[in-house]
């Protein structure tokens, strides 16, 4: 098979009539669980054999044609920084660079409708009650309520959901006593009438992927926290702790982020609270699926290759993830170091924003620093003449319910607000996948390396066993390869912004898939559907890009979809304002969840 010979970027056209051919991803591997992927893993770790049937994986997956034998004429772009342009945005605000994290969470309430609804509000059987952060600090200062009664409320239904009747595994680990006396302090506070900003009290679950005293940083493994002890908050959990937020424990992911459907056979599989019979998504399952619970208005995700929005979209909740260097990396485990970043899951996009104001990294001197616009959500009226480029072959490339209600989703945008989607050509994005796949993986091995060479394979779960061995044998030749197709990804996207605010596309190609018994002892191997998964998630890490998703419909089943919008470097104001606009044209067809906490019920 003849390794591809790529023209130079700049002769490639990227307007609709463009002749570049669209590969959807023909993912050649079968899927396995149980007995099966243990047989397999036995084959990989064997000398000789294993690295046969690896080249032969990659041959059969395009990697060694696409990417790593590849002619390409760009150099290679190591990372997805983006210096600071002065880009225009629509009714934003201003912040002042010197604010401290709770100043900055005041800017941003003060950049909400005034009149906010507390529900989404569908039928009345069926309506989504989901509380946002103000309805919690607006019940905390009238004395509705206390975080006492809200916590105390938390773990009940904490312990509920972990039961063995529903075993939704939302949770690696939580202090009830440590979450207890968070709770009395920011009770005292408000009734002191000093709360440290309108996230006092509230609720914030963290990926356990982020440093957060007291617990350890297990990565989803069972000896990483032993390996590497947690001995400080991360930067991101600093700045929420410093605004009053209850940090509500450490949520469960898929091993090390090395997979996308949420299932850990060490810590248990993350269940969807739309359906306890499917997947989650990863690798910030357990995040999206508490806030989808109503555990928590907020949560805290990494995501490397879409894992905060890929599970955000099946669990039918807003992801966000700003630009690369917005938020600080500091006690993130570096898993992927020029791909991954904190990011959030948010009940509302209204809740994103503010939890975003709390924890953008401000450290830097002001002249070193981007300009931080907040969106003044109060009317998205005021935001004209949007353009959304939308890559045809690549959008349609889902599943039939998604295409068509992310399509009718473009076209009640354009109806209520006159915005304008553009037809485009994105090449290579099939590349792309496959180099982002490389890099991700030589840098995940490149991490642990010191760990792995230590360990017993047998503390491993199975499936990501196989993950690392196929991480472990990319070459240098492909690593480089890898990062001069990320040069020419650059400057595509750089040259389809120059007519269009953001692009569109759905966040997923299916919806949330069953969750089989085989799988739960160990793992699955599923790459078919991981490959429609992530199809749409790359350029948000591979090219540094800010994206989000929010919930536009659901499947015949009651499954979410969910749209993405990926947006121009440090245009988070921008992509939060269109994701507002779509919620609120969306939100009264929103269907609560089969598993879900109220916690500001009334006693």
């Amino acid at each position: 098979m003849a390794a591809k010979v790529y023209r130079p970027a700049a002769e490639v056209n990227l307007g609709p009539d463009s002749d570049e051919f669209y590969i959807s991803p023909n993912v050649k591997a079968p899927r396995v669980a149980g007995l099966l992927v243990k047989i397999f893993v036995w084959i990989l770790e064997m000398p000789i054999i294993g690295p046969m049937v690896l080249y032969i994986l990659k041959k059969d997956n395009l990697i060694n044609k696409l990417v790593q034998d590849a002619e390409i004429p760009e150099p290679p772009l190591f990372t997805a920084t983006h210096s600071w342009e002065d880009i225009p945005e629509q009714n934003v605000c201003l912040t002042k660079p010197d604010l401290s994290p709770p100043e900055r969470v005041q800017e941003a309430i003060s950049c909400l409708p005034a009149s906010l609804e507390s529900t989404l509000a569908g039928s009345p059987s069926s309506s989504l009650k989901r509380w946002t952060i103000r309805d919690f600090n607006r019940a905390y200062s009238s004395g509705e309520t206390t975080p006492v009664q809200v916590a105390k409320r938390f773990l009940d239904a904490v312990r509920e959901c972990s039961s063995p009747g529903l075993s939704m595994a939302f949770f690696i680990s939580y202090n009830p006593e440590d979450i207890i006396r968070q709770a009395e302090e920011s009770t005292l506070r408000y009734q002191r009438g000093t709360p440290l900003s309108a996230m006092d009290g509230i609720l914030v679950a963290v990926k356990d992927e982020i440093d957060c005293l007291h617990y350890p940083t297990t990565g989803g493994t069972r000896w990483l926290g032993r390996a590497r002890p947690c001995v400080a908050d991360a930067a991101v959990v600093a700045q929420l702790r410093a605004c009053g937020a209850v940090l509500a424990g450490k949520t469960n992911m898929h091993e090390i982020g090395a997979g996308t459907s949420g299932i850990n056979p060490h810590h248990g599989s993350t269940r969807n609270p739309y359906n306890p019979g499917r997947v989650s998504g990863g690798s910030s399952s357990g995040s999206a699926a508490a806030v989808c619970a109503g555990l928590c208005p907020v949560a805290l995700g990494v995501d490397g290759g879409g894992s905060v929005r890929m599970p955000a979209a099946l669990c039918g909740v807003v992801g966000f993830k700003p630009t690369a260097g917005r938020l600080s990396n500091a006690g993130v485990l570096p898993l992927n170091w020029t791909v991954g970043m904190p990011g959030i899951l948010a009940g509302t996009v209204e809740d994103a924003a503010v939890a975003y104001s709390a924890i953008v990294d401000q450290s830097q001197p002001s002249y070193l620093r981007p300009e931080l616009n907040l969106p003044l959500l109060k009317s998205s009226l005021s935001i004209k003449n949007i353009k959304l480029a939308k890559y045809a072959k690549w959008f349609n490339d889902s599943a039939e319910e998604i295409r068509s209600c992310c399509d009718k989703a473009l076209q009640t945008l354009h109806a209520h607000y006159g915005w304008e989607t553009l037809d485009v050509t994105i090449p290579e994005i099939e590349e792309m996948r496959l180099a982002h796949y490389v890099t991700i993986g030589s840098e995940c091995t490149a991490s642990l390396a010191k760990y792995l060479d230590k360990l017993r394979r047998s503390e491993i779960g199975w499936d990501v066993r196989v993950a690392l061995s196929v991480y472990g044998s990319f070459s240098s030749r492909a690593y480089l390869n890898s990062q001069r197709l990320r040069n020419r990804q650059m400057y595509f996207h750089k040259e389809i912004f120059k007519s269009a605010d953001v692009i569109v596309s759905p966040m997923t190609g299916v919806t949330a898939y069953k969750l089989q018994n085989d799988a739960l002892e160990s793992g699955e191997l599923d790459y078919i559907n991981g490959a429609a998964l992530v199809r749409y998630s790359i350029a948000g890490n591979f090219l540094g890009l800010p994206a989000i998703t929010v919930m536009v419909g659901y499947d015949r089943a009651g499954l979410p979809i969910g749209l993405q919008f990926i947006g121009r470097p440090w245009s988070e104001a921008t992509l939060l304002h269109i994701a507002f606009a779509m919620q609120e044209a969306c939100k009264k067809n929103y269907m609560k969840p089969t598993v879900f906490y109220d916690l500001l019920k009334k006693e």
